[in-house]
């Protein structure tokens, strides 16, 4: 692990591997000071809580190498004593159901990201693999919410129109946490540079994916087609506005990707992503060192590396968390 990655506050903005023990000693190996993970899918508010209280009991157990994230201050200590700070997040926002007053109860335990919707139509909005209605009243009420307690506004796999409607909804910046540029690959979850540039405009945040179905070279993609995911978005939005978002999947076999391509993991099939491998170079959380490598090879300076690694996380963080 170089100086430079060991010295860097390394945030990942998406992770939705099967958590257990040896996925998060890679987190530390890899040298992760924080990273969101993905607590709730297509579960109802029970089924979430329970996944909550699982996770809050790995955290525990594992308690000299994980610590809960709720502020910008829990990332720092974090890198101070040497942990990985778990950040919870949603993927859909499928476990308010229809009552508001659950958003506070998720951000008192700990939820600080919540995407919109997962790739269908929910009650907030419609996602990216169905015709777009747009953000609905209670869409409107969730997002006001939201902002009021402090939860991040997550539009990845979000449908184009829907996130406009979210952007100019949200009083807070919004982000897409795990996207790639469409501009390199052409897919119903990528982003267009149009996109890109709306929701910075209206001061958001982009974290960039490695899933390799959204890059360009596919299952066949290195450390360095990643980078030049990176280098694109950053071309379009500026180097202040980018970070991480690897969508790690460690742990999972085939059938976990067969399930996220259905609708509600059950139903239509909405997509297939064929072989999914992640580039070479970067296949494990342990190899995140090799992303920085291949930063500092590439000629980026370190206050570019330092900002798109973790310190532009921190940032946006700070602005939407804080209440």
């Amino acid at each position: 692990m170089s100086t430079l990655h060991n010295d860097s506050i390394i945030i990942d903005g998406l992770n939705i591997s099967k958590f257990e023990r040896s996925v998060f000693e890679d987190m530390r190996k890899g040298g992760v000071t924080a990273v969101n993970c993905t607590v709730s899918v297509w579960e109802d508010f029970q089924k979430t809580i329970d996944n909550i209280a699982e996770m809050k009991q790995q955290i525990r157990e594992y308690s000299e190498i994980l610590t809960l994230v709720r502020t910008t201050d829990d990332i720092l200590r974090a890198k101070k004593e040497n942990k990985t700070g778990i950040i919870f997040g949603f993927q859909n926002s499928y476990a308010f159901e229809d009552n508001l007053g659950y958003i506070e109860v998720f951000k008192e335990l700990g939820v600080n990201v919540v995407q919109l919707c997962y790739n269908t139509q929910n009650l907030v909005g419609t996602g990216c693999y169905e015709p777009d209605g747009g953000l609905s009243g209670y869409g409107k009420e969730v997002i006001h919410e939201m902002n009021r307690v402090g939860i991040m506004v997550d539009l990845s796999h979000v449908g184009a129109k829907t996130s406009s409607d979210a952007i100019a909804c949200s009083k807070k910046p919004v982000t897409y946490s795990h996207c790639c540029p469409s501009g390199l690959k052409d897919h119903p979850r990528n982003k267009s540079d149009d996109q890109l540039r709306e929701i910075v405009d209206a001061g958001g945040f982009v974290g960039v994916t490695m899933f390799s179905p959204f890059l360009k070279k596919g299952p066949d993609a290195t450390v360095d087609d990643y980078l030049e995911a990176i280098e694109y978005t950053i071309d379009v939005i500026g180097e202040d506005n980018v970070g991480i978002g690897t969508d790690f999947t460690q742990g999972y076999s085939t059938e976990f990707f067969d399930w996220i391509t259905h609708d509600k993991g059950r139903y239509r099939r909405l997509t297939n992503f064929g072989k999914v491998v992640n580039p070479e170079g970067i296949r494990t959380i342990g190899e995140f060192p090799n992303l920085t490598a291949a930063m500092e090879k590439a000629g980026w300076s370190e206050s570019r590396i330092k900002k798109v690694m973790g310190e532009n996380w921190m940032r946006f963080f700070g602005e939407v968390w804080n209440v």
